[in-house]
């Protein structure tokens, strides 16, 4: 059984910046893919940004240009640093894995952007 532990959220002001971190494990097999999607009150949950093994990542739309996502596959960590956040960036983030095709989803982490 995967296990995801996540980092780093909270409360900081339009233009600020936040790192979140994710730690996998319990894996027997390699994480295909590493990534970070958040949830909004009353909205679904969205793809933020994931990053294959090989290190391929995707990005949504709203976020390019100002988050990056990083990973690192001896550690089974993923990082997403988040700069000049906006209000409309608030959420629960939850970093999920793929592993063999079956997905695993960590607690989730607030962040608030609000002045």
């Amino acid at each position: 059984q995967v296990q995801l532990v996540e980092s780093g959220g909270g409360l900081v002001q339009p233009g600020g910046s936040l790192r979140l971190s994710c730690a996998a494990s319990g894996s027997d097999f390699g994480i295909n893919v590493m990534g970070w999607y958040r949830q909004a009150p009353g909205k679904q949950r969205e793809l933020v940004a994931s990053c294959t093994s090989r290190g391929t990542t995707n990005y949504a739309d709203s976020v390019e240009g100002r988050f990056t996502i990083s990973r690192d596959n001896a550690k089974n960590t993923v990082s997403l640093q988040m700069n000049s956040l906006k209000p409309e960036d608030t959420a629960v983030y939850y970093c999920q894995a793929i592993v063999v095709l079956r997905q695993y989803w960590g607690q989730g982490t607030q962040v608030t952007v609000s002045s």
